[in-house]
């Protein structure tokens, strides 16, 4: 595969939340091709305990190739979250 379609070509991306982290598997040439292999990255994710998982299938040009969320933007998320639960209920 040429350098052009590394820096742009179909990827399968994984979400899962259990760990929170966001995967890509690629290039892939066409998307077709993308979309058979999704199933056997899922299954390998699944059999390392990974939960919640969401795949998509897109053209695009990852700069990483595994995305961790971090400690403190989980804990911000969830201070946000609640901030604004318990804001719209104070009243």
């Amino acid at each position: 595969m040429s350098r052009e379609s590394w820096e742009l070509g179909w990827w399968v991306e994984i979400a899962t939340a259990a760990p929170s982290c966001t995967y890509y598997f690629g290039p892939f040439e066409c998307e077709s091709s993308a979309k058979s292999a999704r199933g056997g990255y899922v299954e390998d994710l699944e059999s390392e305990g990974a939960r919640g998982i969401v795949v998509r299938v897109k053209k695009c040009q990852p700069r990483q190739l595994t995305l961790e969320v971090e400690d403190s933007q989980k804990r911000l998320g969830s201070l946000t979250l609640f901030d604004s639960v318990f804001n719209r209920f104070r009243l």
